[in-house]
């Protein structure tokens, strides 16, 4: 609808709104596209002629088509595949809430479903639904109402006459029991709920629809109100919880069916090792994605604190301990059992694990934060805990001992660890792990990274031997750019 019309060719209609100083566009709902410009007022004879024009007969083109498929694509990828909660809970909510393709079906569309519209498909929807009698024109502004009407009647008058298709009923029978369904977003930084209820049509039952919009604002909005104080404040439950009517917020959006929305994000919880307390742990998420004529790489990865204990100096240590031991004429066999038994002393870092993953453009593979983050804290001696009881630090130090690491030895672990959980994942995927522990008895920290394509690191944990080309982040990216 922007990209050329019967007197306008491609790009004009943006030329002739900006060059008016005003600003245009449209957006798609459940029930309703809107397309709108504001302009100043000596201008309104512009935006009416620029409006009638492209509803009279845009041009429907294959070129065009394919080049706004290639738009919807884009977005897709930028506002729900490749951002955290990009599709939720619009999208994931209505097929748990309702059961006719119409109220639950994915209103951007699978790729598929878009490659495989035609410029016949698009021009019956245009001539079906693009009809005056199926619009509605709303002009607001400092203008004349007379002069206004005038104007409309020159250039919409003249618009060919069209029957409005009937609208059906997409009513649903009320649920019968609850219905639970789950998700995995791996951009998502935080755990996230969201909770549905049918509601009655604001047409048919207005009274009865008034009284939940009433209902959501006491519910959600503001400091004071009852799931704010409830769930953020008082119990601390929650980050953040919101309530409204609509898929997009708004009460009077969509008609029969719609929706109240009730959802919220809360923090990560882990159990301590022997209190066995919840604790709620912070982590950081880390997305990037690079867009090129070729498609969209993306980088997930994720940050995360444990413990390492110091391999070398346990070594003295246990030397030390034997050779007291034996001073005081304990035998061999007495002596091992001790030092098998008895934790050894060494000094402790604090570990910071970073660790990405890579995937080319064709990637279809989910990349779970949780798995991220589950391979980085066990690459390091061991997790810590915001909140932990003297049980559990005794836990903590205990495990930290008996699984001594390096830097480089937890840079190794994670990297094992993501061949092992990702078997599936595409060779020309890129890893980066890199390791910094921050020293307690030396004046300096130490960092180890390793990174390369998943290929690489695959081939060299097989052979055992370093691999001869070591792709760095660079390199990858730009074998996604044109030419490479």
């Amino acid at each position: 609808m922007f990209q050329g019309s019967a007197n306008l060719e491609k790009l004009e209609h943006f030329r002739y709104v900006q060059s008016s100083g005003g600003v245009f566009n449209g957006s798609t709902h459940f029930d309703y596209t809107n397309y709108f410009e504001v302009l100043p007022s000596n201008a309104l004879e512009r935006g009416l002629f620029l409006e009638a024009d492209r509803m009279r007969s845009p041009r429907i083109t294959g070129e065009n088509l394919a080049n706004q498929l290639a738009v919807v694509k884009e977005e897709i990828r930028v506002n729900v595949m490749n951002r955290p909660y990009g599709g939720f809970p619009w999208l994931e909510l209505p097929p748990v809430l309702f059961d006719t393709f119409a109220n639950s079906h994915n209103g951007y569309g699978g790729f598929s479903d878009l490659e495989s519209a035609t410029v016949a498909d698009a021009s019956d929807f245009f001539a079906k639904y693009y009809a005056p009698a199926n619009a509605v024109l709303a002009v607001g502004g400092d203008f004349v109402v007379a002069d206004a009407i005038e104007l409309i009647e020159k250039h919409f008058g003249g618009i060919e006459a069209r029957q409005a298709p009937h609208r059906p009923d997409f009513g649903e029978p009320p649920l019968s029991a609850e219905r639970r369904a789950q998700t995995t977003d791996a951009h998502a930084p935080l755990p996230a709920v969201a909770i549905g209820y049918r509601v009655p049509d604001p047409p048919k039952e207005l009274a009865k629809h008034l009284a939940n919009v009433l209902l959501v604002e006491i519910l959600s909005e503001g400091d004071a109100s009852r799931l704010q104080r409830a769930l953020v404040h008082r119990d601390h439950l929650v980050t953040d919880v919101s309530a409204y009517i609509g898929e997009f917020g708004d009460p009077f959006d969509e008609r029969d069916p719609t929706a109240l929305t009730i959802t919220a994000h809360y923090p990560e919880t882990v159990t301590t090792p022997a209190s066995h307390l919840s604790t709620q742990e912070i982590y950081t998420l880390c997305g990037t994605a690079v867009v090129s004529e070729r498609g969209t790489r993306t980088l997930t990865g994720v940050e995360a604190q444990g413990m390492t204990a110091c391999p070398c100096a346990q070594e003295l240590v246990a030397a030390r301990a034997r050779s007291r031991l034996a001073d005081d004429g304990f035998s061999e066999a007495e002596i091992e059992r001790i030092v098998e038994r008895v934790p050894i002393a060494t000094h402790n870092q604090r570990g910071l694990a970073t660790l990405h993953i890579g995937c080319i453009e064709e990637c279809v593979e989910e990349i779970d934060a949780s798995t991220l983050l589950k391979v980085a804290e066990a690459s390091m001696s061991s997790e810590i805990y915001e909140l932990m009881k003297r049980s559990d630090e005794v836990e903590v130090v205990e495990k930290a001992h008996r699984r001594p690491r390096f830097v480089e030895d937890c840079v190794r672990e994670m990297v094992a660890g993501i061949v092992r959980e990702f078997p599936q994942l595409d060779g020309r995927s890129f890893v980066s792990a890199r390791q910094e522990n921050l020293e307690t008895i030396h004046q300096h920290n130490v960092v180890a990274e390793r990174h390369g394509t998943l290929a690489e690191l695959r081939a060299e944990i097989d052979s055992g031997a370093s691999a001869a080309q070591q792709t760095t982040l660079e390199q990858w990216l730009d074998a996604g750019q044109p030419g490479a």
